[in-house]
């Protein structure tokens, strides 16, 4: 089952409430960036076709595993200038992914203790976030492959900064106890504006719960109207068009929920 919610310029539904089967955590089962986005493979033809409704005209929508899972969302990092996969991941997926992305976006498998990349790290097309523990290699060549600014950060305390956090060149979610001084800080690193909320009826967990990229959004079927609003207020999905993604990158600005 399919609820659109709400339609922005070209025909795209600003946030689409989606299900894997009968899980709600859509960023476990996908990657979405403004360049491609993965799906994983054994769903429902419905939760594929949600995705290629919306996206199929301006970005390649692409079904995979990832290390022989389906949890794709998790087990890799990207953005529009490159893909990072863990070393578990076998050749024939290697080149499958190579094949269906742009030319422009680098696949790169990275050696990583921590190897669900998905959980560990957060990015948009200029910064990424990742756990304090990467090794310093993998933090170099996170910075090479997506072309980022890489910064060690924890979100609410939590070192599972992909897992408490969703982020577009537009603007970011947080876990909903992340303090305002902490948004304050990820605001100026980040340079996009910054929010705490939760996603699928309360869940903290924004990084499953979501997908989102500089003009559409996928959130589970739970999210509630008003996660869905503010999900399409922080990210500026109201106004937003595949062909106006951000150059450059916006100044600081704090939203509060009060």
């Amino acid at each position: 089952v399919v609820l659109r919610t709400s339609t922005a310029t070209l025909d795209l539904t600003m946030a689409t409430r989606v299900q894997f089967e009968n899980s709600n955590e859509v960023g476990v089962f996908s990657k979405l960036t403004n360049a491609y986005c993965l799906v994983a493979t054994g769903g429902s033809e419905n939760f594929y076709s949600v995705f290629e409704s919306e996206l199929a005209d301006h970005i390649p929508v692409v079904r995979t595993a990832v290390a022989g899972c389906r949890i794709v969302g998790r087990m890799s990092a990207g953005n529009k200038n490159g893909l990072l996969l863990p070393n578990t991941t076998s050749d024939q997926e290697l080149l499958h992914i190579r094949n269906s992305l742009p030319d422009s976006v680098r696949v790169q498998r990275i050696e990583e203790r921590l190897s669900a990349l998905g959980n560990v790290i957060a990015c948009n097309d200029y910064v990424a976030l990742v756990h304090p523990d990467l090794d310093k290699e993998s933090e170099e060549l996170i910075a090479d492959t997506l072309q980022t600014e890489v910064f060690r950060q924890t979100i609410a305390g939590n070192v599972l900064v992909g897992s408490y956090c969703s982020l577009s060149n537009q603007g970011m979610l947080v876990h909903p106890r992340t303090s305002t001084e902490d948004q304050d800080e990820l605001s100026s690193l980040m340079q996009v504006p910054v929010i705490a909320g939760s996603v699928n009826r309360g869940s903290d967990v924004i990084g499953a719960g979501m997908v989102v990229n500089d003009w559409s959004a996928f959130c589970g079927m739970d999210t509630t109207s008003t996660e869905l609003s503010v999900v399409e207020s922080i990210f500026k999905l109201r106004d937003a068009q595949p062909s106006a993604i951000v150059g450059e990158m916006r100044s600081s600005l704090i939203d509060q929920m009060v």
